[in-house]
């Protein structure tokens, strides 16, 4: 399994970004997430899709930031809208494997999740 995260971004407040995240040996039995971590703070999820294409987001980016999954180019994305200086930080993509059966969690702890991508920065002038 490996996640390779692009896009190395920065931009200005108030404009977008998107962040692909190459998957490899991710099938759609795992969960997939984005993560972000600031200096000196805790890593925060802020978008994960499970087996079925559920997403859920975490409440401070609810409208601002969404992700999709293309199983069939093994792709997973993050669009960044209205970005806040606050949102500067490392940008991680996750993936989980559950089970055979696929992985229905919703769960946006960083514990949860086995593999990580090396990460991305983007900076919010």
């Amino acid at each position: 399994v490996q996640l390779v995260e692009s896009g190395l971004g920065s931009v200005q407040a108030g404009g977008s970004l998107r962040l692909p995240c190459a998957l490899s040996g991710v099938t759609w039995r795992y969960c997939v997430a984005w993560f972000r971590q600031a200096p000196g703070k805790e890593r925060e999820g802020i978008a994960v899709i499970n087996s079925k294409g559920t997403t859920t987001y975490a409440d401070s980016v609810q409208g601002r930031i969404f992700s999709s999954r293309d199983n069939s180019k093994n792709i997973l994305s993050l669009q960044m809208n209205s970005l806040k200086p606050e949102d500067a930080a490392m940008y991680y993509c996750a993936a989980r494997y559950s089970g055979f059966s696929g992985c229905y969690s919703s769960s946006l702890d960083y514990k949860f999740f086995d593999y990580w991508g090396q990460g991305t920065q983007v900076t919010v002038s």
